[in-house]
């Protein structure tokens, strides 16, 4: 049962404020136009381990009590428990190759069909074959495959991906949900569900399952579409509603949990308004740098953020913007401090492109409406997708034999941060658009760094 704050209290900075009150677990809400759930502050106390979330009073202002709260010296920080998005836009010589067809559903596709979909795995320079053309955009997920494989880490085995999101359809749980065709069981190492409260992460919005299928899809299994680190185990985490939207607190915990459970890598495709302060949540991505698992966001979309949001602006957090087909800046990736690289986004470009492609990013994921039924759908476009190619190469980098192997924690996330900043590949655009520019898989993954 939840103990309320009293307001009164509240403002006249009583000693028991704050510390005679339980937890609160209301549901993810938005307050109108504010971007954080109603009635609820976090608080972190002098001493404290870890910051809370707190119910208050109906009639209580969540801003007032929390700017009364901060002047309380027995408070560390007090901040509205902000709202997190999913960073989506709205829908609007020959080498080997995977031999994945392409699409799951339909009339299936030759081996090797993926490429006419996936213009974001292929080299972006090179000889084209009839087997691997050459995309602009493309990442060179094909030499990364093929240099770990040299390295005998065939598809970044024996990493570990957190994907904080809407969950991820990794298993069947009758009547209402089944597994993505294109994910198989032993791939996935154990979860939870920090909205549902149990351990079953399963994805009712698709957004999760869309974003760890860039990063790990089963590969050269014949099915469907491929990943980038495709025998990377993938732990599913969910902190975003069905909805695509979560909670601070629910966040915070996300990240605490991956880095506790193992993670070597957390995505976090979803971005807080504008400037909101997340201490909460910077916690907790510094606990996870002192443990030497890398963190990846995106930075946010023109029109759903109005500037590069946390946590992509969180400490030692790689912050990604988008780009697209033609291999310029998409038009909805926003500028500012915090953008470290950029990925394949998908979509229209900036103004001044020489090219018009825009297609989206595919992978299989939910259809829309359905925690059953997949396909391919082409709405996915936006910096969400961009951080999850970057937490693909990421656990590549990891795996290859490209970074100093001796190093460790803080070290290792700092190998990795500069390796893939290193070796982008430039688009000529000034830092706080491209950061170091355009990651390209497999230069990051090149041996003897």
């Amino acid at each position: 049962m939840n103990r309320r704050l009293p307001t009164a209290a509240a403002v006249s900075l009583l000693a028991t404020l704050i510390c005679t009150g339980t937890p609160a677990r209301a549901a993810t809400g938005v307050g109108p136009a504010h971007g954080f759930a109603p009635h609820q502050v976090v608080v972190k106390f002098a001493g404290s381990r870890v910051a809370r979330a707190y119910a208050l009073a109906p009639n209580a202002s969540v801003r007032r009590v929390s700017a009364a709260l901060r002047r309380n010296p027995r408070v560390e920080y007090a901040v509205p428990n902000y709202i997190a998005t999913a960073s989506v836009t709205p829908p609007s010589g020959e080498r080997q190759v995977p031999n994945d067809p392409g699409p799951i559903t339909g009339t299936p596709g030759p081996p090797g069909g993926w490429v006419e979909k996936q213009w974001n795995f292929l080299p972006w320079q090179g000889s084209a074959t009839p087997l691997v053309p050459v995309s602009p955009g493309g990442i060179d997920a094909v030499g990364a495959w093929e240099n770990l494989a040299a390295a005998g880490r065939p598809g970044a085995a024996r990493v570990t991906v957190a994907v904080l999101d809407s969950g991820v359809a990794y298993r069947s749980l009758r009547p209402r949900f089944r597994r993505s065709p294109d994910f198989t069981p032993r791939q996935f190492v154990k979860g939870y569900d920090f909205v549902g409260k149990d351990r079953l992460p399963l994805d009712e919005y698709g957004h999760g399952t869309h974003v760890a299928g860039t990063i790990a899809e089963k590969t050269n299994n014949g099915i469907g579409l491929v990943g980038l680190a495709y025998r990377a185990k993938l732990m599913p985490v969910r902190v975003l509603d069905r909805f695509g939207r979560g909670r601070a607190d629910i966040i915070a915990k996300g990240i605490r949990y991956a880095v506790a459970q193992g993670a070597d890598v957390i995505n976090m495709s979803f971005n807080f308004d504008c400037q909101k302060s997340v201490p909460g949540v910077d916690e907790a991505l510094r606990q996870a740098y002192r443990r030497g698992v890398v963190t990846v966001a995106s930075v946010g979309n023109i029109g759903s953020e109005a500037c590069v949001s946390p946590p992509a602006t969180g400490p030692h957090v790689i912050g990604v913007g988008g780009s697209t087909e033609g291999g310029c800046l998409g038009d909805y990736s926003l500028s500012g401090e915090g953008i470290d690289l950029i990925a394949p986004g998908g979509g229209t470009s900036i103004i001044g492109c020489p090219s018009v492609s825009a297609d989206p990013i595919y992978q299989v994921t939910l259809k829309d409406g359905s925690t059953d039924e997949f396909g391919e759908p082409g709405s996915y476009i936006g910096t969400s997708m961009a951080a999850a190619h970057v937490a693909g190469v990421a656990a590549m980098v990891l795996a290859s034999k490209a970074i100093n192997p001796k190093a460790k924690k803080k070290g290792l996330v700092a190998a990795v941060t500069r390796r893939l900043r290193q070796t982008a590949r430039s688009l000529g655009l000034p830092a706080a658009r491209q950061g170091a520019g355009l990651i390209d898989a497999s230069k990051a993954t090149e041996p003897g760094a």
